[in-house]
């Protein structure tokens, strides 16, 4: 006897949803908190590029091509937010737009790599045809532009989403820019560091160095990115330990789960698609019932089958 799921009334089992709208408990707030950074971090972009340039500061100008690439990112950013929420609803969405934002967080990682080659071209250009470099001027335009990185991360501090039980990841299109900010920070550290070394012990060799070190930790900074949202985008099981509570309470009467599959659907929403062998059967109903309450799971679909005739084949698909 085969029984496959039918969506259930809201009325009758609220523990999933049933309109397909996978955002971010903080979704609106993220999104405006994205665009006042985005403002605010054009404007220390122009600040920055025309300090590097007319001080003829690498690292400095290391730390405006990054903010250029930060600002770049906090557009798709904003964009995906925007996107995400207008077409929440959109049927065209077969789960819901709640991994728009992973894909801007990946996008957001390929400009960051980007960037780090940009700059490490850079300071190898400066080693090999060294140029003056206006210590004293830049130097507060480097404290500054550290200041207004550190003010951003503040504004774009995780939320409570960031620390659902089965999401560690949350909301990864946040995630993507704060780490962007982190990098800059990184990069401003470095910028300063290399002007004060240049100015009070006269090493002209750190401006460069400094742009390289700074190229490094944007690549390491972009490598983790793009792991993690590529694992989100590939489907690749978000969470273990909400996998093995599922199983444990669909298999507290006795059935075998034969078959199971959990993806993350958005930030703090996961999906499930499990198959049953029972003995004795109970109503689809009863099984759903057994997950409802079950953090971080939104969305569910069950088949159960007699276990006398289920059985798995060689590449893991459960057959009756």
């Amino acid at each position: 006897m085969n029984m496959v799921e039918r969506p259930e009334p809201a009325t009758t089992l609220d523990a999933f949803r049933e309109d397909r709208t996978y955002l971010g408990a903080d979704h609106r707030r993220n999104e405006r908190r994205t665009l006042i950074v985005t403002v605010i971090c054009a404007g220390t972009l122009v600040a920055l590029v025309a300090g590097g340039l007319a001080t003829r500061s690498v690292a400095l100008t290391a730390a405006g091509l990054h903010m250029a690439a930060h600002v770049v990112a906090l557009v798709v950013a904003a964009y995906a937010y925007r996107l995400a929420r207008r077409h929440a609803e959109n049927p065209a969405f077969s789960f819901g737009t709640g991994k728009v934002g992973y894909l801007a967080g990946f996008a957001n990682a390929v400009v960051l790599a980007g960037t780090a080659v940009l700059i490490a071209a850079e300071s190898v250009e400066r080693f090999v045809r060294p140029h003056a470099v206006d210590y004293a001027g830049a130097t507060p335009i480097a404290a500054g532009g550290l200041a207004v990185t550190l003010v951003c991360m503040w504004l774009l501090r995780p939320t409570r989403e960031h620390a659902a039980r089965h999401d560690p990841d949350g909301d990864l299109n946040l995630s993507a820019i704060h780490l962007h900010l982190g990098a800059d920070a990184a990069v401003s550290v470095l910028a300063l560091a290399a002007v004060v070394a240049g100015e009070r012990l006269g090493w002209s060799f750190a401006d460069p160095l400094a742009g390289l070190l700074a190229a490094g930790l944007v690549a390491q900074f972009a490598a983790t990115l793009l792991k993690r949202a590529g694992k989100a985008l590939l489907d690749i099981n978000p969470s273990p330990e909400l996998t093995a509570e599922v199983r444990a309470r669909l298999s507290s009467g006795g059935e075998r789960v034969i078959d199971l599959h959990l993806w993350r659907l958005g930030p703090g929403h996961h999906a499930a698609i499990a198959v049953l062998a029972a003995d004795h059967p109970e109503p689809v109903e009863a099984y759903r019932a057994r997950l409802a309450g079950l953090a971080g799971l939104s969305h569910v679909t069950i088949e159960v089958r007699a276990g006398a005739h289920a059985h798995i084949d060689h590449h893991g698909h459960a057959h009756g």
